[in-house]
C-alpha cells in the first residue's frame, strides 16, 4: 500500500458489496449454499490494476458491520490503498446474491443496497491532495447511479482531475434500475463522458446512450464531445476503437473455450485498456490487452477471480509475441 506521501497511479471510487455466489445451479430461492466474495465494478478495476503492480486508491464508505470489515480485508489483501474509505456508523454495507449458471448465460443477481453506507457518498468525501496526486482517474456509470450525492462526487472528481491535467477513463456500465428514468441516465452519463479522455462503452450501451448501434457512429459521438479515444466493446467480435487523430480499427476477441461467468468481463477489459495506456502503449495495443483480460475474466466464477497477476499477464503476452514472430 502506498505511504501517506507516495502518489497513486490510479484512483477510483464506488460501492463495494459482499457478494454471495451460489455454489449450485438453479433459482436463487432454491439454492442452499453460497460462497462469499466482494463485488463492485470500480473495485474490480482497482483490484485488477493493483494485481498488475499499479498503486491504486479506492474511495468509498462502508458500514460498521462484518460486511464492511470484509471489504476492508479484501482491500488489504489486494494491496489497494484505503485511506479514503470511511466507516459510516449509521448505514450498512450492501450485499447481493448471485446465481450459478453452467451454460454461459448471464447469472441472476439480486441486490440489497438501498440505503447503504456507500449511497451516502458525496462531495464531502472528496480529498483534493489524495485525488489529484494520482496520475489517472477511472469512473464508471455505477457509482453515479446509486444516489444524487454520489453523482455530485463523480462530477467533482472529473472536474478536479481534468483541471489538474490528469487522464480519465469512463466506462458507462449502465444500471437502468438505479436511475429514476432512462432520460436522466442518458443525459447524466453523456455529460460525465465529456470529461473523459477515453470512453469505453459496449455496443448495446452505445445504442442506449447515442441512439446508434454502429460502432463507428458511437465513437464519433464521444470524439465530437472531446474524447481522445473511444473503444466500443463488441462481445465475441472483439472491440472497435477510434481516436481523435483519425486512427480506427477492430481488434479480434481472444478465443475462449468455455464461458463460465460473464459478470466482470467489462471490468477486466477496462483493466487491460487502462494498464496499457498508463504504460504508454497505443490504443490498439490497449484494446488487445483489454480483450485478453476480459477473456480471462469470463472463464472463472466471480467478478474479479479471473483478473491476472503481472507475471501471468507477461507470460501470456510473451507467448503471443513469440507465436507472431514464428
Amino acid at each position: 500500500m502506498p505511504s501517506m506521501t507516495e502518489s497513486l497511479d490510479v484512483v477510483t471510487y464506488g460501492e463495494a458489496m459482499a457478494m454471495f455466489v451460489a455454489t449450485e445451479t438453479g433459482p436463487l430461492a432454491q439454492v442452499a449454499h453460497f460462497t462469499k466474495r466482494a463485488a463492485g465494478a470500480e473495485l474490480n478495476v482497482a483490484t485488477g490494476l493493483a494485481r498488475l503492480g499499479f498503486k491504486v486508491g479506492w474511495m468509498s464508505r462502508v458500514g460498521a458491520d462484518s460486511f464492511g470489515q470484509f471489504v476492508r480485508d479484501v482491500l488489504a489483501q489486494e494491496g489497494i490503498d484505503a485511506r479514503c474509505v470511511s466507516t459510516d456508523e449509521r448505514f450498512p454495507t450492501g450485499f447481493q446474491l448471485k446465481s450459478k449458471n453452467d451454460d454461459g448465460s448471464d447469472p441472476a443477481i439480486e441486490y440489497f443496497r438501498r440505503g447503504s453506507a456507500a449511497s451516502r457518498l458525496s462531495p464531502y468525501d472528496f480529498e483534493r491532495d489524495y485525488v489529484t496526486g494520482a496520475r489517472h482517474l477511472h469512473l464508471s456509470g455505477v457509482a453515479p447511479a446509486i444516489s444524487s450525492t454520489s453523482r455530485e462526487l463523480a462530477f467533482r472528481l472529473a472536474r478536479e482531475m481534468r483541471a489538474a491535467g490528469r487522464s480519465i477513463t469512463f466506462d458507462p456500465n449502465l444500471r437502468p434500475t438505479l436511475w429514476s428514468s432512462r432520460e436522466e441516465m442518458v443525459a447524466t452519463l453523456n455529460e460525465l463522458a465529456t470529461y473523459a479522455d477515453w470512453v469505453l462503452p459496449g455496443v448495446s450501451e452505445g445504442l442506449v446512450l447515442t441512439g446508434s448501434d454502429d460502432p463507428a457512429s458511437i465513437a464519433r459521438f464521444y470524439l465530437a464531445r472531446g474524447a481522445r479515444g473511444v473503444v466500443v466493446k463488441l462481445g465475441a467480435q472483439g472491440a472497435y476503437y477510434a481516436t481523435s487523430e483519425g486512427e480506427q480499427g477492430v481488434v479480434k476477441a481472444q478465443p475462449v473455450a468455455r464461458v463460465v461467468d460473464t459478470v466482470g468481463a467489462g471490468d477486466g477489459f477496462a483493466v487491460g485498456v487502462i494498464s496499457a495506456l498508463l504504460e504508454g502503449r497505443t490504443l490498439a495495443q490497449a484494446v488487445e490487452r483489454g480483450n485478453r483480460i476480459g477473456a480471462l475474466a469470463v472463464q472463472v466464477i466471480g467478478d474479479s477471480e479471473g483478473l491476472p497477476q503481472r507475471a501471468q499477464l507477461d507470460a501470456l503476452e510473451a507467448q503471443d509475441a513469440n507465436a507472431d514472430a514464428a
